[in-house]
């Protein structure tokens, strides 16, 4: 099995400082789709210029990191396919490690690196430990076992490799994590910072979206209602009280939890959208 065998997908909103030295860290004879949730021209040009081995495409707006997935999901030719976020390293010999467990392994679907992870699972004394599942900023997949269908585009942010992860579960795949892989990840780091509310409100209002979404796919409505329902509660108080003490940041943010649960509850699609240039 040759290292030509995998394709890089990466997803980048804004993430100008942050790609460059993730597109460094991957092996030169790889073939790389950046998926940018924008329009921004510029960026493409800079992104094609600085790596031959690089596609950018444009989504033409911010349709989310699911949607722009599959976009990258459905150009790849290779066997493989490695999901990064562009806050993340490759380390030396990651993509050889890959490709050696999935010779070994043939039957998984997933596999994750091994930092960033659980802390019972990283805790264990395997080297190679079967899992339920794995975070999402590097995500290594053998691509024939999804038959073209991957991430759920409903998810706008947040949830995307949970779900992912639950219907592979669901489909009797093998999701497994590799402690000999490594690929840094900063964090919360894949968007420049110069908009902290607008970036909170942003996070809030998805997160309490895709968390009732998830439930209710999985669980059913009234089971996903009876989940969430606290949550539903404290924000409406927590909005009000902030309110009525004028302190208008936890308000925002508070207000955004609930909308995003109510907006969820209602069948409503994740339309939110965060007010950053």
């Amino acid at each position: 099995m040759e290292i030509k065998d995998v394709t890089v997908v990466i997803v980048t909103f804004k993430s100008e400082q942050k790609i460059f030295t993730c597109l460094e860290s991957i092996p030169s004879n790889l073939d790389i789709f950046v998926i940018e949730n924008s329009n921004d021209d510029d960026f493409k040009k800079k992104i094609e210029r600085s790596n031959s081995k690089v596609k950018c495409i444009l989504t033409g707006d911010n349709k989310g990191y699911a949607f722009a997935n599959n976009i990258g999901l459905s150009k790849v030719k290779t066997k493989y396919a490695l999901v990064l976020n562009p806050d993340t390293e490759i380390q030396k010999d990651a993509i050889k490690n890959f490709l050696k467990r999935a010779e070994h392994n043939p039957d998984f679907w997933l596999i994750g690196p091994g930092n960033d992870q659980n802390k019972d699972i990283l805790l264990s004394e395997k080297d190679f430990i079967e899992v339920n599942n794995i975070k999402g900023f590097a995500i290594f997949l053998n691509l024939e076992k999804f038959n073209h269908s991957f991430f759920d585009e409903n998810y706008f942010l947040y949830f995307e490799e949970i779900d992912l992860c639950k219907k592979v579960i669901t489909k009797g795949g093998k999701i497994y994590i590799d402690k000999d892989i490594k690929i840094k990840h900063e964090g919360a780091s894949s968007v420049e910072k110069n908009e902290k509310l607008e970036l909170e409100k942003n996070r809030n209002w998805h997160w309490m979206w895709s968390t009732f979404y998830f439930h209710k796919k999985y669980k059913g409505f009234f089971k996903a209602i009876f989940i969430i329902l606290p949550k539903l509660l404290t924000s409406l108080i927590k909005t009000i009280f902030y309110q009525l003490i004028l302190n208008r940041y936890q308000r925002d943010i508070y207000y955004c939890r609930f909308s995003g649960i109510l907006n969820s509850i209602l069948g409503k699609k994740s339309w939110y959208r965060p007010s950053i240039d």
